[in-house]
């Protein structure tokens, strides 16, 4: 069944989500959060929310940026794995913690553990990156958003 396009219907919401997510992601350049750990995050929330297009697009950057393939198919274990520094997996645990906000409402120990080696600008950006791509994951979702044509931007070297 096809399903209402959202950027012809409503450009404007379309585009102030895009507003969104470049503020996000400027907020982030600012605090000086890598892009690279802005597509774990991306990944990781995808994957808690099933969003076969995002998670697409998002390996596909991932990749572009040198992410190792060992790291993206282990991200949904990230806990059992020795592939990731204390900082992703702070930013990891409050990313499943905001995308999983039902579940314990972003418990104190793990905006603590993020707090640890995170400062306040950088905390706000990943809450934000967090929060776009669940917003994101939805829209993909609902909308059923096709996975597969999307190429990433290729660096210029």
């Amino acid at each position: 069944m096809a399903r209402v396009a959202l950027k012809k219907i409503t450009p404007d919401v379309s585009g102030a989500m895009g507003t969104l997510h470049g503020a996000a992601v400027s907020a982030a350049q600012d605090a000086k959060v890598e892009p690279e750990l802005l597509e774990l995050i991306r990944i990781r929330a995808s994957q808690i929310n099933g969003c076969a297009f995002c998670l697409d697009m998002h390996t596909k950057d991932a990749r572009a940026q040198g992410e190792s393939e060992q790291r993206i198919y282990s991200l949904n274990a990230w806990r059992e794995t020795p592939f990731f520094t204390e900082r992703e997996r702070a930013a990891l645990a409050l990313t499943e913690a905001v995308t999983l906000v039902h579940d314990g409402h972003v418990p104190d120990a793990v905006y603590a553990e993020a707090a640890e080696v995170f400062d306040d600008a950088q905390i706000a950006a990943l809450i934000w990156a967090a929060t776009v791509i669940n917003a994101y994951n939805r829209i993909a979702i609902a909308t059923r958003m096709v996975p597969g044509p999307y190429q990433p931007v290729q660096k210029k070297g």
